[in-house]
């Protein structure tokens, strides 16, 4: 059996970004990306690969100074119930520690997962009101989404919103 290995993005590795994506926009589980934006954001990913292959990404989005949300975790159908997805947001939530960030947000259908890992479901931003200003200023549709704004409800409808207090 070969072990996985989790490891920052490069620009090599957009393709199969792109294509993880695709796997799971089709059902509205993910949001479509461009891949202009996914090159943009490339230095946000980590991919878990096995034997060179990469079959998993996620992505750490910093929003404001204690706050950061993980985006875009996904394995590929083939790897499933592999510990992939786990490996994935450890090292997210990793890195959320390292750059100072005490809470982690997600937007996901996939509740019973974050639930496993310590998320918790909120139905308001957790952040006050002078944040939720500055926030407001964000052209980022992620923080968008974050802040629950009407011109994004039809992509995240049905999913719920999560939140981590880190240790």
């Amino acid at each position: 059996m070969s072990i996985a290995t989790v490891r920052p993005a490069r620009t090599h590795d957009v393709r199969a970004i792109r294509s993880l994506i695709d796997e799971y926009s089709v059902d509205g589980h993910l949001l479509a990306k461009a891949s202009v934006t996914l090159f943009e954001d490339v230095q946000e990913f980590v991919v878990a690969e096995i034997d060179g292959v990469v079959v998993g990404c996620g992505a750490l989005h910093v929003m404001w100074e204690d706050l950061a949300e993980v985006r875009t975790l996904a394995v590929s159908g083939a790897h499933l119930r592999q510990g992939l997805g786990s490996l994935i947001l450890q090292e997210l939530l990793q890195r959320a520690r390292n750059v100072g960030v005490r809470r982690v947000f997600c937007l996901t259908f996939m509740v019973g997962f974050f639930a496993e890992h310590g998320f918790a479901e909120i139905t308001e931003a957790p952040v006050d009101h002078d944040v939720y200003e500055q926030l407001l200023q964000s052209y980022d549709e992620g923080v968008a989404e974050f802040l629950g704004l009407e011109r994004v409800k039809p992509n995240t409808l049905g999913n719920h919103r999560m939140l981590l207090e880190l240790s």
